[in-house]
């Protein structure tokens, strides 16, 4: 869960970045391929090939926060540039798509799931409640 400032700008890379890359690579991207001066506030978003993993890029201050973020089942919604190397979004919408919600239509994507159990939430919800203490 995210807290943005409502000025914020938002941008979204609509190519592909190579998900090795960390915070000197997205800077590098910003400025060469997103023509955007990565120290201006602005937050930037950048997924990887199969869009189920996404990097979120923000200058504050005196340093850089880059925000990870990867699905155990789904991926998240495509976005249609129309030949431009960035988007831009508002709050709301940036919000969606990382809920799983299309922007579209308004509707959580079919492949999405809200909350996925490993391991041990799956234990966990199996055992009883008042179970006696092990010795």
């Amino acid at each position: 869960m995210l807290s943005l400032p409502a000025q914020i700008a938002i941008f979204v890379c609509t190519t592909p970045i190579d998900f090795r890359k960390q915070h000197d690579g997205l800077v590098a991207v910003v400025r060469e391929e997103l023509d955007g001066d990565p120290l201006d506030g602005s937050l930037f978003a950048f997924f990887n090939r199969r869009r189920d993993r996404i990097k979120l890029l923000l200058w504050d201050r005196n340093g850089f926060w880059l925000f990870y973020k990867r699905l155990e089942r789904g991926t998240f919604q495509g976005l249609r540039s129309s030949g431009a190397t960035r988007l831009r979004l508002s709050r709301t919408e940036l919000s969606m798509l990382l809920d799983g919600i299309q922007l579209t239509v308004g509707k959580k994507r079919a492949e999405f799931t809200d909350v996925v159990c490993i391991d041990r939430c799956a234990r966990e919800r199996n055992e009883p409640q008042d179970r006696p203490a092990s010795r």
